[in-house]
Parts: structure tokens; sequence; C-alpha cells
């Protein structure tokens, strides 16, 4: 009889465990889900005279991903984010989320820019509009400016064929 508690309690612990391994590590609920983009204005990290704002992010699908140049995940996606932009062809914005101006640029140059524009958010504050803990976190936008998916972590090749683009080309032909 003394066993039993144990033991049940470590089956249910296994079962509790194996339903949290049948989700995808990377997608998270979002208070954002389902409703319109933060209202936002940031100068562009090119160039602090021009500005990103949330009517930018409509009229087409896009993702908008929030990286630094100091995250370590960040250069594990870099290349995910590439392929997104160049092969699939579809826009990317960039939130430089609490970064230096000039070593965000200066890792651009190096790896490739895969944003279609990028938001300088030195403070983090338009960042935290968003929900974002910690980088990277990427926001799939639908076509009226809607956040549709969360995904927090990097975007590893995987990832991006088997749920982001599916779920991208699902948003681009819905109201085609």
């Amino acid at each position: 009889m003394k066993y039993l508690i144990p033991a049940g309690l470590t089956l249910v612990l296994v079962v509790i465990f194996a339903i949290g391994l049948t989700k995808a590590p990377y997608e998270l609920p979002s208070a954002l889900q389902d409703r319109p983009a933060p209202e936002f204005e940031l100068p562009t990290l090119a160039s602090p005279a021009e500005y990103w704002r949330t009517a930018d992010l409509k009229g087409q699908v896009s993702l908008v991903n929030a990286w630094g140049s100091w995250c370590v995940t960040c250069l594990q996606e870099h290349d995910q984010l590439l392929a997104l932009a160049r092969e699939h062809n579809v826009p990317v914005f960039g939130l430089n989320y609490r970064d230096e101006r000039s070593r965000a640029l200066a890792w651009l140059r190096r790896l490739g820019n895969p944003y279609a524009v990028n938001g300088f958010d030195a403070d983090g504050e338009v960042a935290i509009e968003w929900g974002v803990a910690k980088a990277p976190e990427s926001f799939v936008v639908d076509k009226q400016g809607v956040v549709r998916m969360k995904i927090t972590g990097a975007i590893t090749a995987e990832s991006l064929a088997s749920e982001l683009l599916p779920f991208i080309r699902k948003l681009q032909d819905e109201n085609s």
C-alpha cells in the first residue's frame, strides 16, 4: 500500500509530461492572439529619421521578429529568416530589441539582412507591448494586421517547413 501513492503520483506526472510533449514547444499562446497588432511607431535601425509603424503591417501576411545582436539563439534562427524572406517571399519585419544600433547594423552586414524594415526598440518598450519576454520571439501577422501566431525561441528548418510556412500559406490564401 505504501508504494501505491508514489507509483500513482509518478503515473500522473508521466501522463502530464506526455501530453506536454505533444504540443509545439515554440508556439505559445499570446495575449495578442487574434487581436490587432499593438499600435507603435519606432525609428528604423537604418535611419533614426525614418519610422516603422503598425500600419506598415497591413495588406500582407508577414512575420515580426524580435531580435538582438547580443542574442545567441537569434543567430541560430537567422538562416531560417533569410530563407523565409528570400526563398518564400514572406516579408520579415525586425524588432531590434534592447540593442546598440552600431552592433545591430554590423551584425546584419556580416550575416545578411532578412528584414524588410527593422524597428529600433532600444529601451524595449514596444517589445513589451508585443509581449516579448526574451529574444527571439516572432509573430505571424495577417493581411488585416491581426496577430495570428506567436513563436517563442528560434525558428528551426523543421518548424519553418512543417508548421510556419503552411500556416502562412493558409493565411495568404484567405481572402485572396
